[in-house]
C-alpha cells in the first residue's frame, strides 16, 4: 500500500516537472529554436493542426527560424498563424520559404523573463509541496486506521520528503539553466 503511494507521488511530481519544462520552453531567449513554434496551429483543410504537421521547421542560424511548407498554398496560412500567435514574431515570405527572425532581447526584457522563469519555478515547487502534503496525509491516515505502524508511518513520511527534496533540486537546476540561457545571449 505504501509503495502505491510512493509511485503515485513520484508520477505526479514528474508531471509537475514536465509542465515546468513545457512552460519554460515557450519563453523566448533570443535564440532561434523550433520549439518556439510548437504552440502555433494552422488551418489545414478545415482543421487546426500544429505547424510542424504541414511544414519542415529549421534554424539555419541562432537568430532565424526557416519554415518550408510541404504545399506552397500553405505559405499565407502559416504566416497568418505566426502573426496571430502572440509570440511577437514577424515572419517574411519569399514565395518558397517563410523566415522568422528572432529579435535580440533588451536587458530590461531579459530581467522580465528571468522573473517569469523564477515564478514558474516557484509555482512548480508549490505543486510539489502540495503533492507531498497529500502523500503525508495518506500515510498518516493509514497509521490512524492501524494499516501500518507508527515506525512505518515515519519511514513513509521520510521517504516522501526525500522524493520532494529530489524534485525541488531538479526544479532549481532547470530554472538556473533557463536563467543562464536568457542572460547569456
Amino acid at each position: 500500500m505504501l509503495e502505491e503511494i510512493y509511485k503515485d507521488i513520484k508520477r505526479r511530481m514528474e508531471k509537475a516537472l514536465e509542465k515546468l519544462k513545457e512552460e519554460l520552453s515557450k519563453i523566448r531567449t533570443g535564440k532561434a529554436t523550433t520549439t518556439l513554434l510548437d504552440g502555433v496551429k494552422v488551418e489545414y483543410y478545415g482543421n487546426r493542426v500544429p505547424l510542424k504537421q504541414v511544414a519542415n521547421i529549421g534554424t539555419p542560424d541562432i537568430h532565424l527560424i526557416a519554415i518550408q511548407p510541404w504545399e506552397k498554398g500553405m505559405l499565407e496560412e502559416i504566416e497568418k498563424a505566426i502573426l496571430k500567435s502572440e509570440l511577437g514574431l514577424v515572419p517574411t515570405n519569399d514565395g518558397n520559404i517563410i523566415r522568422v527572425p528572432i529579435p535580440k532581447l533588451t536587458e530590461e526584457r531579459r530581467l522580465e523573463l528571468v522573473k517569469l522563469v523564477k515564478k514558474f519555478g516557484e509555482e512548480s515547487k508549490i505543486a510539489i509541496r502540495n503533492i507531498r502534503r497529500d502523500g503525508n496525509d495518506k500515510v498518516k491516515k493509514m497509521e490512524k486506521n492501524s494499516e501500518i505502524s507508527e515506525d512505518e508511518m515515519r519511514k513513509g513520511i521520510d521517504k516522501i520528503q526525500e522524493t520532494t527534496d529530489e524534485f525541488i533540486e531538479k526544479i532549481d537546476k532547470i530554472v538556473k539553466l533557463k536563467e543562464q540561457e536568457i542572460i547569456e545571449v
